[in-house]
């Protein structure tokens, strides 16, 4: 039996169940909010149930029904991209629309190599980014709303299938006048008694907790802050340490000031990168090829000045 609904409505009534109203779908779909709302109808009459409930001023929320037509709907509107990827790539290109997720303090280092040299490989994928915090980036793959994220491994990725790409140990950063700033490794008891600057946004101020208790040192937190960049800063202006796991490519705060980066020589465990999807998704070709991709360059030590990695070295 051949469908009697559209893509397009489809597509709209996605875009709606994801925004919660008409108005905001209208905008994300460069389309009129009338427009929007006669899809809607138009596609419950087929359909014969109603999706969604609106409400004046107030959006609009699923119904039993709609919740269950959501996924479905996704699912469609996946393999029809697929489908068109495949019908506009040449053979053996890879193409279409691919959107990634990253955990917004990964980003600055990740998503420029990520964009410039996969892109460079496969210039017909048309790849987007969104970037937050952990959980944030995890909804959103659970939801479809990105095809892979990059996240921190923290052993609670329910849902998704993760492969890691790259894994560091974490270190101190000091004021450059510090006594230990020209240590070339150090131990968190001889910071036992300092005041601690911590990165609020998890799993970082619960990875600095555990990490300072597995030596027997409570940790004297001064400051949380939401900002890795002030956290830097805070430091470089004297206000205690801190401790980061990815490697800034400056020894220097946003202000300009000078930081000391110091290893710690306390057994701590590493920390791992993932590349995660939703386990209950069948990747497309090109979310595989830059999974692949990642793995591949991502480990690799960033060349002299910055720039992408050369694969296969």
């Amino acid at each position: 039996m051949t469908a009697d609904f559209s893509l397009r409505q489809l597509e709209y009534f996605v875009a709606v169940a994801n925004t919660g109203s008409m108005s905001a779908a209208a905008v994300q779909c460069h389309a009129s909010q009338a427009g929007i709302s006669t899809a809607i109808a138009d596609l419950e009459r087929r359909l014969g149930v109603q999706l969604l409930v609106r409400r004046r001023a107030r959006g609009v929320f699923l119904t039993e029904a709609g919740t269950r037509v959501l996924e479905g709907a996704q699912a469609v509107l996946s393999q029809a991209e697929e489908l068109r990827a495949s019908a506009q790539a040449e053979e053996g290109q890879v193409a279409g629309r691919l959107t990634i997720g990253c955990y917004a303090t990964l980003s600055p280092f990740l998503i420029p190599p990520l964009v410039d040299g996969f892109t460079r490989l496969h210039p017909a994928v048309d790849l987007q980014f969104v970037d937050g915090s952990q959980d944030e980036v995890r909804q959103a793959l659970l939801e479809g709303a990105c095809d892979l994220a990059f996240l921190y491994d923290t052993g609670a990725e329910a849902g998704l299938a993760c492969t890691t790409v790259r894994s560091n140990r974490p270190y101190v950063i000091l004021p450059a006048g510090h006594p230990l700033a020209g240590s070339d490794a150090l131990s968190l008891t001889e910071l036992a008694d300092e005041p601690l600057i911590v990165y609020g946004s998890p799993p970082m101020e619960s990875n600095a907790e555990r990490w300072t208790h597995s030596v027997g040192v409570k940790p004297n937190i001064r400051y949380r802050t939401s900002s890795i960049e002030a956290v830097r800063s805070l430091v470089a202006r004297g206000f205690g340490y801190s401790m980061l796991v990815q490697r800034w490519p400056t020894d220097t705060s946003f202000e300009g000031l000078p930081l000391a980066a110091v290893a710690i020589k306390d057994p701590l465990e590493e920390v791992r990168v993932v590349v995660a999807h939703a386990a209950n998704v069948t990747l497309t070709h090109r979310a595989r090829a830059l999974a692949e991709y990642a793995c591949e360059t991502l480990s690799l030590p960033e060349p002299p000045g910055g720039g992408t990695p050369t694969r296969g070295t």
